[in-house]
């Protein structure tokens, strides 16, 4: 929090600040709602006061050069004085770094043990997994961060979802990151865990967020530790799956700060094992294959930032940052396929994704507290090449497809923010984001005269897509009697898109699209008492589809897989009633939630049986085509909480079920196999021991069910996992073990898609065992310093599998014996 009017004497025209962070002894924490006064050196009289915003931070701004006295006080906590605070001409702004508050003897157990118990925090607005509490984590990545978060789930592909819908948004550092439009599995299993402070999750997001995302927003919270001076650390992992390191450097220096990343991961070979079974009846087709084969991944990534800020004065700062990352992973794939003409096939598959993001904020504080104004700029731009080569026995005729995709995507943002009183708060903003992709897949055929690889223009494609999104919002939060909040709010969004798909031999329409989304957005809390809070929230989303999912251009290039886009497909529009419980009982806390879910012009893939000729030779196949299907009414609840039986002992769970019945309309009832409601559900179980010797031990568990699509499942999941860290001087180095699966070397994983006139089953066998050795080394002066709010842009509206650089073939799509370049990694 800051004070603004201008404070002190003396004659002097030159005012400063006075700055810190409040730091809790016991639990490190920073405290929020702590009151600091201001007092002339010596003297009894409060000249001003401020209270700590949830960083711990305060400021105290306008201040004349002189000597000061500051006073610290919250609740269970003796007043902590700090006499003289000096600020001169030559030095008007004194930045006290982190000030250490202790609690009295009385409260001095319990704050001990809260201390030991922030893995997880339930906010007015969020629920925030606290990713550096989590010591199995280390040697990971972000994926596997992602797994224990409550709510979300992730699958085998690395598609996440919350309470079940992939729809959502993923930012980083509260902004998007280009690469995760082009491909959010890949870069998530790019991020070290070791990179992450901690995860927010988002379910009913107000108009002031972009109204994509259907299911809510993941925000990743990379570590910028904030410190007078110069700090960093360096850690990292070997296992026998993946190993990962990192390094942070951190400078801050009065109103200049400057932090730098860099992280990187790289796997162990893995080979994974797969049987995928067909059955085709269609027309005078009637054909019956099972394929059996390997698939060997390697992968490697690079992820890294550096941002800069400079405060000019007390109203005015600017901060930049630039990202960058690297994926590179490429799959050598052996099959054999058994039926009527029985054939083997090698695939070579080689995947590059590299790109930046780069931003650019201003803030504008007024004199009145909380009265400011930002502005944000972003380019983001993604480049994506996948090359794949698939080598036959029989059958089919070798092939090969090299995929380059770009992305570039433009933001303007303009934010406004105006306490009108004590009652009413404001917040108006405007939004323009300008996405500009290109695709171009050249796809050779085998020429065995030749003994070459020739151009097939019949099967290549350019596709060039463009879309712009201009959006505004107002929200308004009122602040009433008898601990009641409201905060209300609007958005307008307009939606103009425009594609073109060039093919010599396909007639292909433009994609040519234009409409306008309302999205209001409503929330209702009450604070029962100083533990309880009670919240009904709705809110309206839509995820509008983009690129494959639009492109009508036929991919054949797995002949027996084929898939093609619906250039008439509308954006999921969803709406979420929800009621949410709240409850801090000493250092256990509560959190039950109950909600009500519509969704309408639902998107699935329907995949349709054909008949294909392949070397004159009658063959079956699919056609998968993305349709709005109907609609969906989905009813859930989740529960999470934590319980200290034992001074030493944390107990975390979390559960989340929701009913999956969609309405298919018109010919889409034709191919639904899947008749009733079904219950989904998921969950995550963890305890935590604190041992003598700076010994900690951590156990998880995790798991969810299958889920349901109108023609058939994906796999289950689950998981277990334990690991012990030790720590040494003063906690600043670490050294841990953890194993994940160790009992068995693989995992199943089983899918079935049924419709009239065809049936598939496919089980894929991955590798999860794994030991791993961590250890981390933090170093620097780690004295807090107060830190201003970054507020930037936020916008991802790719909805997943969709490879938003335009490389690949669209996600969902069933996978045959006959080719094409999918691979599970």
């Amino acid at each position: 929090m800051t004070a603004k009017a201008q404070f002190g004497g003396g004659g002097s025209s030159i005012v400063g600040r006075i700055s810190g962070t409040i730091v809790d002894s016991i639990s490190k924490k920073p405290m929020d709602y702590a009151s600091v006064g201001l007092y002339r050196s010596g003297g009894k009289s409060p000249i001003t006061g401020v209270i700590t915003d949830e960083k711990g931070n305060f400021k105290l701004d306008n201040i004349h050069p002189g000597r000061y006295k500051l006073v610290i006080t919250f609740i269970g906590y003796p007043n902590k004085t700090i006499d003289p605070v000096i600020t001169t001409d030559s030095k008007p702004d004194n930045n006290l770094g982190g000030i250490v508050v202790s609690p009295s003897s009385r409260v001095l157990k319990e704050v001990a043990v809260t201390g030991q118990t922030a893995l997880i925090e339930n906010r007015i607005d969020k629920i925030v997994y606290n990713a550096e509490k989590d010591i199995t984590a280390a040697g990971g990545t972000a994926t596997d961060l992602l797994q224990k978060v409550p709510l979300v789930t992730v699958d085998i592909n690395g598609n996440v979802s919350i309470r079940g819908d992939q729809n959502i948004r993923v930012l980083i550092n509260g902004k998007p990151s280009g690469a995760t439009s082009a491909s959010l599995s890949d870069v998530l299993k790019s991020i070290p865990a070791d990179q992450i402070k901690s995860i927010e999750v988002i379910t009913s997001p107000s108009a002031k967020y972009d109204a994509e995302g259907s299911a809510g927003i993941l925000n990743i919270i990379t570590k910028q530790k904030n410190v007078s001076g110069f700090s960093g650390s360096v850690s990292g992992g070997v296992g026998t799956r993946q190993n990962n390191g990192n390094t942070n450097l951190n400078y801050n220096k009065n109103r200049f700060n400057i932090s730098a990343n860099i992280g990187g991961n790289a796997s162990w070979p893995q080979t994974s094992l797969t049987d995928f079974q067909q059955q085709i009846n269609v027309d005078t087709v009637h054909t019956s294959t099972e394929t059996k084969g390997t698939s060997r991944l390697t992968r490697h990534a690079l992820v890294g930032s550096l941002t800069a800020g400079y405060e000019f004065n007390s109203f005015n700062s600017i901060t930049s940052t630039f990202r960058f990352n690297q994926i590179e992973f490429n799959t050598n794939s052996n099959s054999s396929t058994f039926s009527s003409t029985p054939y083997t096939s090698n695939g070579l598959n080689h995947n590059l994704i590299d790109g930046f993001d780069w931003s650019l904020d201003y803030t504008h504080k007024f004199k009145k507290e909380g009265h400011e104004l930002d502005f944000s700029t972003q380019w983001s731009h993604n480049d994506g090449t996948t090359d794949f080569t698939n080598y036959y026995s029989g059958v089919f005729n070798n092939l090969q497809d090299n995929i380059v995709g770009v992305n570039n995507e433009y933001t303007v943002q303009v934010d406004y923010t105006l306490p009108i009183n004590k009652v009413f708060k404001l917040e108006a903003g405007g939004k323009s984001i300008f996405r500009r992709i290109s695709s171009t897949s050249d796809y050779f055929l085998y020429d065995n005269n030749n003994m070459a690889f020739v151009l097939d223009p019949n099967n290549s494609n350019v596709y060039d897509y463009n879309q712009n999104v201009f959006a505004g919002y107002s929200v308004f939060t009122i602040t009433l009697p008898k601990s009641y909040t409201i905060l209300a709010g609007i958005r307008d969004e307009n939606t103009d898109i425009n594609g073109n798909s060039i093919n010599q031999s396909q007639a292909l329409p433009p994609v040519d699209q234009n409409y306008n989304t309302l999205v209001p957005s409503l929330t209702l809390q009450k604070q029962l008492t100083a533990t309880q809070t009670i919240k009904l929230a709705y809110s309206k989303r839509i995820t509008r589809p983009s690129l494959q999912y639009l492109n009508p251009f036929v991919n054949s290039s797995n002949i027996q897989a084929q898939s093609v886009g619906n250039p008439n497909l509308s954006p999921e529009v969803s709406q979420t009633i929800e009621f949410d419980y709240n409850s801090f009982i000493g250092t256990s806390i509560l959190n039950l939630s109950a909600y009500y879910k519509h969704t309408a012009g639902l998107i699935e893939g329907i995949a349709e049986p054909i008949s294909v000729t392949v070397n004159g030779i009658a063959q079956g196949g699919t056609l998968t085509t993305y349709q709005n299907i109907g609609n969906n009414n989905s009813i859930g609840g989740s529960f999470f909480g934590t319980i200290n039986p034992f001074k030493w002992l944390t107990i975390l769970g979390n559960i989340n079920a929701y009913t999956y019945k969609p309405d298919p309309a018109g010919i889409f009832n034709l191919a639904k196999s899947q008749n009733g409601t079904y219950i989904q559900y998921g969950g995550f179980l963890r305890a935590s021991l604190t041992l003598p010797a700076n010994l900690v031990a951590e156990s998880f568990a995790f798991g969810s069910a299958a889920r349901h699509t109108i023609q058939g499942t994906t796999p289950s999941f689950s998981i277990f996992g334990f690991g012990v860290k030790k720590q040494f001087m003063q906690k600043k180095m670490a050294i841990g073990l953890n194993a994940i699966d160790p009992f068995s070397k693989y995992k199943s994983f089983d899918s079935h898609l049924t419709s009239p006139g065809f049936n598939q089953s496919s089980s894929f066998q991955l590798p999860f065992r794994s030991f791993g050795v961590t250890f981390s080394y933090s170093f620097g002066k780690l004295n807090f310093s107060s830190q201003q709010q970054q507020k930037g842009v936020n916008n991802d509206d790719l909805k997943q599998g969709d490879q938003g650089v335009g490389g690949g073939a669209p996600a969902g799509g069933t996978t045959g014996g006959g080719g094409g370049g999918s691979n599970v990694h």
